[in-house]
């Protein structure tokens, strides 16, 4: 009888996913999923990650909207129990898109969510919000979050450091496909900066398990518990994916340069000179024992990036930046 009871009660709850299409959203529909929640909507206005998570999942109830203008999107959040905000700009060459996207939608969003009465809210905010950094995307970050905390609503704040895993078109993604097509691949200075890599699918794990437990009016950093040189990481890719390109260091200030040339041929760089200098910042971020608190364990690092690079299913999958 528990068991019936726990299957209604997931079946039953109705999880809605503003920005659910971008990479943890997708990562977090496939556990979901293998959890046992079948109610699920998604918000997001990119088309393309849209028609991916369509054909992956053509179960998942998908809305295409721009949570920064108000639509009929907005009639989504009555009768939600859950609300999973994901949306979030991460890079673009101008500061417009990280306000539209990090600051206004976020503000829609917050009234919806009182409008409805939504009784408990995940905010996906981000590890950048205590970060040295002061770029576009730390700046609305860390607005977004105090937005959310200031609205009174019920809620729980998850600031992961970077992710990675199925569906990544940016970060290590973007990295292992790079190294896929260069018989040498650069890497800045002497590339000794540490990293502290999250794996989505734990930190995915983590948010199920905020939906279960409903812990509220509190802040956790999720920070890859393992401490890896952004050098070692790409050595991990190579192994990973067995690519045969070189790997060479460059003098830092070239590679910026580099950087910066690549960004006039681009209007949406994957990596770019201001993530340089992120990357080389020294930032090393607080760890909370988060298996314990949340009951998940943790992926071991290496693991980890073969499950990303070598899945079935998911690893062939990128979605548009």
């Amino acid at each position: 009888m528990d068991k019936i009871h726990t299957i209604e009660r997931m079946n039953n709850t109705r999880i809605l996913l503003p920005g659910g299409a971008g990479l943890v959203g997708q990562n977090l529909i496939a556990r979901l999923k293998a959890h046992g929640y079948t109610n699920l909507t998604v918000l997001d206005k990119h088309e393309a990650n849209v028609d991916v998570l369509r054909s992956v999942h053509p179960d998942v109830k998908v809305v295409v909207a721009d949570l920064a203008e108000p639509g009929d999107w907005a009639t989504h959040f009555e009768g939600a129990d859950v609300v999973v905000m994901l949306q979030a700009q991460i890079g673009a060459p101008t500061r417009e898109p990280f306000v539209r996207n990090n600051i206004d939608s976020t503000r829609n969003v917050i009234e919806l969510i009182k409008r409805y009465r939504v009784p408990y809210t995940v905010h996906i905010s981000s590890s950048v919000v205590n970060s040295v950094g002061t770029d576009w995307y730390t700046e609305t970050k860390r607005e977004q979050e105090e937005l959310v905390v200031a609205s009174g609503i019920n809620c729980v704040v998850l600031r992961p450091t970077l992710m990675f895993g199925w569906f990544d078109r940016k970060h290590l993604g973007w990295l292992s496909r790079f190294m896929q097509r260069v018989p040498v691949f650069p890497i800045p200075g002497h590339g000794r900066y540490m990293r502290q890599p999250l794996y989505v699918g734990d930190f995915c794990n983590v948010i199920i398990s905020c939906i279960e437990s409903r812990v509220n009016n509190n802040a956790f950093d999720i920070t890859g518990l393992e401490k890896v040189d952004y050098i070692d990481i790409i050595r991990q890719i190579k192994r990973a994916t067995r690519a045969r390109c070189a790997v060479m260091r460059i003098p830092y200030g070239l590679f910026y340069i580099l950087l910066r040339i690549y960004a006039i041929f681009s209007k949406n760089p994957p990596f770019t000179a201001d993530q340089l200098k992120a990357l080389t910042a020294g930032d090393e971020f607080e760890v909370i024992d988060w298996e314990k608190i949340f009951s998940v364990r943790a992926t071991p690092f290496a693991q980890a990036m073969h499950e990303t690079f070598n899945d079935p299913t998911y690893s062939h999958i990128a979605l548009e930046f």
